[in-house]
């Protein structure tokens, strides 16, 4: 084989630079001990804030209900048309904010699901790391027991 032959790939490569490089290492963990919490507590928060989103909703629906049925009871029909317009735009809003709020609780969920999966990448790098000077201090003892 020649010298100028390369017998790594650019993936060992890669997987090298994670080992080699621990300030690195303690830099992301840190940062992800920062963001975590944040993350979880913003999830709480939105969570929350979509449930009350959703009660809100259902009682402006029964609002809307209610006041159709009032309106069609009373002979000389008073004019709700722009309560019922205005509380038909207050459902609107309250629609959107949940679109709204949906959209970012997916994105706090593909963030958790990235930090889980590097965190893993990190637990099995870790593992790497220790098993292979386990590997090198047993080459040195032959099969008689004796360190060569």
């Amino acid at each position: 084989m020649d010298d100028t032959e390369s017998t790594t790939t650019s993936a060992d490569e890669n997987t090298g630079n994670l080992c080699d490089n621990p300030t690195r290492d303690t830099l992301a963990e840190g940062l992800l001990g920062l963001l975590k919490p944040t993350v979880d507590q913003l999830d709480d928060r939105v969570r929350i804030t979509r449930i009350s989103q959703l009660e809100l909703k259902q009682q402006i629906e029964s609002l809307n209900e209610e006041l159709l049925k009032v309106r069609e009871a009373l002979n000389n029909h008073p004019d709700l048309d722009p309560y019922v317009k205005k509380l038909i735009a207050c459902k609107h809003k309250v629609t959107v904010v949940l679109n709204v709020l949906q959209a970012s609780q997916d994105r706090l969920n593909e963030i958790r699901r990235m930090i889980n999966k590097e965190k893993s990448v990190r637990t099995a790098v870790t593992e790497t790391t220790i098993q292979e000077p386990e590997q090198s201090t047993s080459s040195f003892v032959s099969d008689s027991g004796c360190i060569n």
